[in-house]
């Protein structure tokens, strides 16, 4: 892998595991949320129409996008006011490249290689370490995170094929700026249009760049190196959110736990690079 291509797809994993983090940690993550993903879609809007070319056979696969898009930011934002990013993060990106591994066995019959299955069984030791074993049991903010894998498995599924009928950026901001803007709506309908205000400011502002950034430098280093290994070290940002996860947001994050991302990331590098 080059040297430029390593240090785009680490820069990618360092800005999203920044922008969840400024999430888990905001007062309101709704509303953050909102505030978050709304100034991103507006912000990069005009790069989108600079850059324009979508093929109408994209649409499909946007609205189908989109509405996945919509889900997953509505449960992120929900498992992070329940639940430890320590917890929710490694579990929701490390199980959604399995997802996608056993959607494509089960469906379109792909084969399983033995390096995959190791891959499966790294990533399922990570979650199990992650979710502790001898501390209650977190049901909900586990079941939120398998619910976001399930979002993150379909979506990835179905960008793979929507991308080929658009430009990167253009498609990008299809996807995300009409959940981005629908959720805006729903927040400020349910908590008042003052929630989302309250979680303006430079952390907010920082989080959208990175939302949007850390796909634009997956972008440039995919143009640099294969995609299999591009994907396995964008995933050590789940090693980056744990380590994090202590001193930004206080959260108890004991060997095991850190054990846990470790393995988490090792899996879905096999299941990368296999």
């Amino acid at each position: 892998m080059p040297l430029a291509a390593l240090a785009l797809a680490l820069g990618a994993a360092v800005l999203h595991a920044s922008w969840n983090l400024l999430l888990a940690r905001a007062t309101d993550a709704e509303a953050a949320a909102a505030a978050m993903f709304g100034i991103a879609a507006v912000a990069y809007a005009p790069v989108a129409a600079a850059t324009w070319d979508v093929d109408a056979s994209a649409v499909p696969f946007v609205a189908a996008s989109a509405l996945l898009e919509l889900v997953y930011l509505a449960l992120l934002a929900a498992a992070y006011r329940r639940a430890d990013l320590s917890l929710v993060y490694p579990v929701a990106r490390g199980a959604a490249p399995v997802l996608v591994l056993l959607a494509g066995a089960a469906f379109v019959g792909a084969a399983v290689s033995a390096a995959e299955a190791a891959g499966v069984l790294l990533v399922a030791a990570g979650v199990v370490l992650v979710r502790g074993l001898r501390r209650p049991a977190d049901r909900a903010g586990l079941a939120l995170a398998l619910l976001i894998a399930g979002c993150i498995s379909a979506y990835t599924l179905v960008d793979s094929r929507g991308i080929h009928h658009a430009a990167a950026i253009p498609y990008l901001e299809l996807v995300l700026a009409p959940p981005a803007l629908l959720y805006v709506a729903a927040v400020c309908a349910a908590k008042g249009a003052g929630a989302v205000r309250r979680e303006l400011g430079l952390p907010t502002v920082f989080g959208a760049a990175a939302a949007f950034g850390a796909y634009g430098l997956a972008l440039a280093a995919l143009r640099l190196a294969s995609a299999a290994s591009v994907a396995a070290v964008r995933e050590t940002s789940v090693v980056i959110a744990v380590v994090l996860a202590a001193p930004v947001l206080r959260e108890r994050v004991g060997p095991a736990r850190m054990a846990g991302a470790v393995f988490v990331v090792a899996g879905v590098a096999l299941l990368s690079l296999a």
